[in-house]
């Protein structure tokens, strides 16, 4: 395949991902804002602590799980070498995935990923409170955008650590179709980080731990800077 060729073929498997950044992040955002008002309706709280703050974020994990799980489907069933070639592009996969295993099939691994998310956004708005209220109050916009910075890398990083073994198990979980009168061998979350610590070792639950930390460390930071930005130009000119 030459290199004018092969970029097509890059950007045919990136379209599932890169579509599915905008909603996901949006979700994320909008449903830790709503679950965070209602458990403070809920426990009486007048504003946040760590505690309504990790419990806000598992929530909101679960919920863009939803958005998530059929993009991620299409995303592995592409990127898995054994099953790559077996489509040329998304609608391809969807198409097939719907066709030979019914339209419920677009939602495999749902529970892995709901655990993924989870997992991740408990230990990324937990640690931005914390870490937040241990920084030094900003004084200037600068000390803002820093402490954004270092809390949502922070949060990233530790987000990352947590869910890595449910991301491994849930890429499994989505790359093996369902054959009617067969039990797949990856078919729940934690019976498949079972499986795989018997036959692999537990070190392979965090198979490609380093480039997904060294990502979701700094684009933790990056991410909040960014919504935070946004959402207070938005405020500026809801004012005006």
């Amino acid at each position: 395949m030459s290199q004018d060729q092969s970029l097509p073929f890059i950007y045919t498997f990136a379209a599932a991902p890169i579509l599915m950044e905008a909603p996901k992040r949006a979700t994320k955002f909008a449903a830790n804002d709503e679950w965070g008002k209602f458990y403070r309706k809920a426990f009486g709280a007048e504003k946040m602590n760590q505690s309504l703050s990790i419990l806000t974020g598992a929530s909101a994990g679960a919920t863009e799980s939803f958005v998530v799980v059929p993009f991620e489907l299409v995303k592995i069933r592409l990127q898995d070498k054994a099953s790559a070639g077996k489509y040329t592009g998304m609608i391809d996969v969807v198409s097939k995935t719907i066709k030979n295993e019914g339209v419920l099939a677009m939602y495999n691994g749902l529970e892995s990923t709901m655990w993924r998310h989870i997992l991740w956004n408990a230990g990324y708005f937990g640690c931005i409170f914390q870490v937040k209220e241990l920084l030094p109050k900003a004084e200037t916009k600068r000390g803002e955008i820093m402490n954004g910075l270092i809390s949502g890398s922070i949060g990233g990083t530790v987000g990352t650590i947590v869910n890595t073994p449910m991301d491994v198990v849930k890429s499994r979980i989505q790359n093996s179709p369902k054959v009617a009168g067969q039990t797949p061998k990856y078919n729940w979350a934690w019976g498949a980080c079972a499986t795989v610590m018997k036959e692999e070792g537990f070190g392979a639950l965090y198979k490609g731990f380093l480039p997904k930390v060294l990502r979701l460390g700094p684009g933790g930071g990056i991410l909040l800077v960014v919504f935070t930005s946004v959402m207070d130009f938005f405020r500026s000119m809801k004012q005006v």
